[in-house]
């Protein structure tokens, strides 16, 4: 295999050379991506939307539009889309981990280990307020907390205003907020 140069979050995709290049986007993006995936469905569905993330923007990469944003939200919002015909499965998973934290106290150290490890990413009332929340508002809490996406990245990765983010994301605070009892979930979830 030929070691490309690291092309960095923001690297352009209109420069790309359809059957060199592409190498390169793959190398730099494909451990994140399959990571939110992971995080929000799990590991084999997560191993098969990280490899159809890829395959659509290999095919889709003619249209591309730099002037749209970078790669990085190009392939956030490609993945998504895909995590949406997985929507069902995810506020699933979600309303199971929020009971998590009640099982693991009930059950002890014999617990199964796959429901200790899913509880580590993500436990209890959260989960159980992320699967309350409407998808939109879910997909930018999620970009910006898993993904690390700034706000101008989330906005390109759905398609939508900046704005827009701005008021998903308060929407959803406001729910998050109420649902686990006035704490503020996303103190930390930066402002890009």
């Amino acid at each position: 295999m030929i070691a490309h140069p690291d092309p960095g979050p923001q690297a352009g995709i209109g420069e790309w050379s359809p059957h060199e290049d592409f190498g390169r986007v793959f190398d730099a993006h494909f451990a994140e991506i399959h990571r939110y995936i992971a995080r929000r469905l799990d590991a084999q569905t997560a191993d098969d939307l990280a490899a159809d993330t890829f395959l659509i923007a290999f095919r889709d990469r003619d249209r591309f539009d730099p002037a749209r944003g970078g790669i990085r939200p190009w392939l956030y919002g490609i993945a998504t889309n895909l995590l949406a015909g997985h929507r069902r499965n995810e506020v699933r998973r979600w309303k199971t981990l929020s009971r998590t934290e009640a099982a693991d106290d009930q059950e002890g150290p014999e617990g199964p280990v796959t429901t200790r490890l899913a509880a580590r990413q993500v436990t209890g009332r959260l989960a159980g307020a992320l699967a309350g929340l409407a998808k939109r508002d879910r997909d930018v809490v999620l970009l910006l907390a898993l993904g690390g996406l700034s706000h101008a990245e989330v906005a390109a990765a759905l398609g939508i205003p900046y704005g827009t983010v701005a008021s998903r994301l308060n929407r959803a605070r406001r729910q998050l907020r109420k649902a686990l009892g006035d704490a503020n979930p996303l103190k930390e979830a930066h402002d890009g």
